[in-house]
């Protein structure tokens, strides 16, 4: 069948919307036809070239729709189920998996090769086969994924919504609860309020932190901030730590979780030095993988036992916890609505980006016409 995607044929390249063939779903696969794909700073990395990708490439990663067809054997889910996306699929059954390590499950081992578990291009331009993706490629109007990658959801949800439960709900609201491992109390510093870092300040606050400091040079991410649960806001990494000191009697941070759009090695070191002994710092957000973003005295980790932390998916068991996300939601419990900026079509993807790229979005929503 054909169907238009948003492709990138080179870094530094805009979105090219094209028309792109898809084959049937195979054993373990499902055709999906999207409602909605979420704009996540991780696909701008490939456009940048921070996340190498061969190209042509079919972007989005963060995607919720309608089953049309299933391929044989399939079990998760069945023609007519309303599904989110996980970016990473979980098999169930590798030693990962079978330790609720989902998030690192052996299957996500190509997810920016783009390729579905058997090694097989479900999408290909001019007959070639090109990647999408974290296997899904959401920025496509049907794609064809692996059922491990297909989370249901109750029919009742609005997918332009539900779909922020596949990513950028749980890898920050995760990289609070889980990796951070927030308690009743604590200290919280997010740096970076974009979609993650947002729900990193949703999560700590659920958790019971008693303070939640948000940084970000932008007033108005500091204010959605505030919105979101945090306590204070600060513009720069140095003022939190000042602040944190303030807070504590002088103890610092219990926990600091590095959300910004691109990492690099003084906001790692900003979020270190803010830690109180025995703090965590969490490092969610991206940089080239060839980057040496983490450049820090041994002696201080050492001597105060401080804890550096890497986070994917925030620590989250998709299968499970894409649905419980979704249950705080129904429970008014977890903001999902106020995190969408701005809805676009498909054909405006780029703009999207630009406004993403120029602060005025925490979260854009394509919604994909049929």
């Amino acid at each position: 069948m054909k169907t238009k995607a948003a492709v990138l044929t080179g870094v530094k390249q805009p979105w090219e919307i094209m028309e792109v063939d898809l084959r049937d779903p195979k054993e373990n696969e499902v055709l999906i036809r999207y409602v909605a794909a979420g704009l996540c700073h991780s696909d701008e990395h490939l456009m940048t070239g921070d996340l190498p990708v061969a190209t042509p490439f079919i972007g989005g990663h963060e995607g919720a729709g309608i089953v049309e067809a299933v391929g044989p054997g399939t079990t998760r889910v069945k023609p007519g189920d309303h599904v989110v996306c996980s970016f990473i699929p979980s098999c169930g059954h590798c030693r990962w998996c079978s330790q609720g390590m989902q998030s690192i499950c052996d299957f996500g081992a190509t997810i920016l090769v783009g390729c579905l578990p058997d090694g097989s291009y479900p999408f290909t331009i001019d007959g070639q086969g090109v990647g999408a993706m974290c296997m899904v490629g959401t920025f496509s109007q049907y794609s064809v994924i692996s059922e491990m990658s297909a989370v249901r959801v109750d029919d009742d949800l609005p997918l332009e919504i539900a779909v922020l439960s596949g990513c950028c709900v749980p890898t920050g609201y995760g990289s609070a609860v889980n990796t951070g491992n927030t308690q009743i109390g604590d200290t919280v510093i997010v740096f970076g309020i974009g979609g993650i870092g947002a729900n990193a300040v949703q999560g700590a606050a659920l958790a019971g932190a008693t303070n939640i400091i948000a940084v970000d040079p932008l007033a108005n991410k500091r204010e959605f901030a505030q919105e979101m649960g945090a306590t204070h806001s600060v513009d720069s990494g140095g003022a939190a730590i000042e602040l944190a000191q303030e807070l504590t009697r002088g103890v610092g941070a219990d926990v600091a979780i590095v959300t910004v759009d691109v990492v690099n090695e003084q906001v790692v070191l900003e979020a270190v030095m803010s830690l109180r002994k025995g703090g965590t710092a969490v490092l969610t957000g991206l940089a080239h993988p060839e980057a040496m973003t983490v450049h820090l005295s041994g002696t201080d980790i050492t001597q105060f036992r401080k804890r550096v932390q890497g986070s994917l998916l925030g620590d989250c068991n998709p299968t499970q916890d894409i649905k419980k996300m979704l249950d705080l939601y129904r429970a008014g419990k977890l903001k999902l609505d106020e995190l969408v900026t701005k809805q676009y079509k498909l054909e405006e993807i780029n703009q999207g980006y630009d406004d993403l790229n120029a602060g005025k979005n925490i979260r854009g929503v394509v919604i994909h016409e049929h």
